[in-house]
């Protein structure tokens, strides 16, 4: 009776370890599948909400056309591969996170229904920024950069030069405040709008929008198009709430790369600053028409590639 006992403990102890190695695995191909589809959308993005000196007359259509006449076809893509080195272990934290997270409020405090995601994917952002920052703001300084007037050579001399030049560690968590912020109602409104349309739609409309789940066919998921239209929503409400503080987030985070940087030393000031200096529209909001083509298909891909690599990794 023992022996049986201490024989059929180390495979669940394994499965367990396994499961989250696998959840972990899914968020980061999901992560980097979501922004390799809007790579050049987001350096497009980044360009226009700091007003780079070579692009701040033009708007989202004319700068997508101008930076592969001026730098490439290439150019689209510049500071993606910190993105990716970025994205993977964000996507993974959290999206591990939020199904943990999720887990945590349900049994241990009781809270429950649609509030509850919410609060869990509120606190997945929080998470995988506060882990993944520093490779954020290299990626910023990467994609502002416009051929023939680099200042860094890669992701390894931007850390350095960063760690050098900008007070050590506390340079690679510049903006880190407003981050959280926006983070905060971001991620929490994305797995909220997501999960509460899909539970609804399954609720109500299961013979339409679900089907069975491939690895399982006792579980109803959505079909991919709907988890397309559910995670492009989701990603468009989330994204207009948050987008002010966004940017916000990607001028402090460019710190002495802009010459006015000694006025957005604080979220309030840097807020104040653009305000005052560019209003509403050309400010605060100054590249949003960009972000809703953006986010739509990223947070789309995002978790439809979700759904799929919990079905692929046996996640269900």
């Amino acid at each position: 009776m023992t022996s049986e006992a201490a024989v059929s403990t180390p495979p669940a102890i394994s499965r367990a370890d396994y499961y989250w190695l696998r959840s972990f695995v899914a968020g980061g191909v999901a992560g980097c599948c979501a922004k390799t589809t809007i790579a050049p959308l987001d350096r497009i993005k980044i360009l226009l909400q700091a007003q780079n000196p070579h692009y701040k007359h033009l708007g989202v259509f004319a700068t997508l056309k101008a930076v592969p006449k001026k730098e490439g076809f290439l150019g689209l893509y510049k500071g993606n591969g910190a993105m990716m080195v970025r994205i993977f272990p964000y996507g993974a934290i959290q999206f591990m996170a939020f199904d943990n997270y999720k887990k945590l409020l349900s049994t241990r405090l009781g809270i429950s229904g649609h509030i509850h995601r919410l609060m869990a994917g509120s606190m997945a952002g929080i998470t995988a920024v506060i882990c993944t920052y520093p490779l954020d703001v290299v990626r910023a300084r990467l994609a502002f950069q416009v051929t023939g007037y680099h200042r860094y050579t890669g992701i390894a001399n931007a850390f350095h030069t960063i760690y050098l030049k900008e007070g050590g560690v506390p340079g690679f968590y510049r903006g880190l405040t407003p981050t959280i912020i926006g983070m905060a109602p971001y991620a929490g409104f994305s797995f909220f709008t997501f999960g509460t349309l899909k539970s609804l739609g399954l609720k109500h409309f299961p013979d339409i929008l679900g089907r069975p789940s491939s690895d399982n066919p006792d579980v109803i998921i959505l079909k991919t198009h709907v988890n397309l239209l559910c995670g492009g929503i989701a990603g468009a409400i989330a994204q207009t709430i948050s987008y002010p503080l966004d940017v916000a987030r990607r001028r402090m985070q460019l710190g002495t790369v802009l010459p006015d940087s000694d006025k957005c030393t604080s979220l309030t000031k840097t807020l104040k600053y653009v305000y005052n200096e560019y209003g509403i529209k050309k400010g605060l909001y100054r590249g949003l028409s960009l972000n809703y083509i953006r986010c739509v298909p990223s947070q789309a891909v995002a978790f439809t590639t979700y759904e799929f690599m919990k079905q692929t990794l046996h996640l269900n």
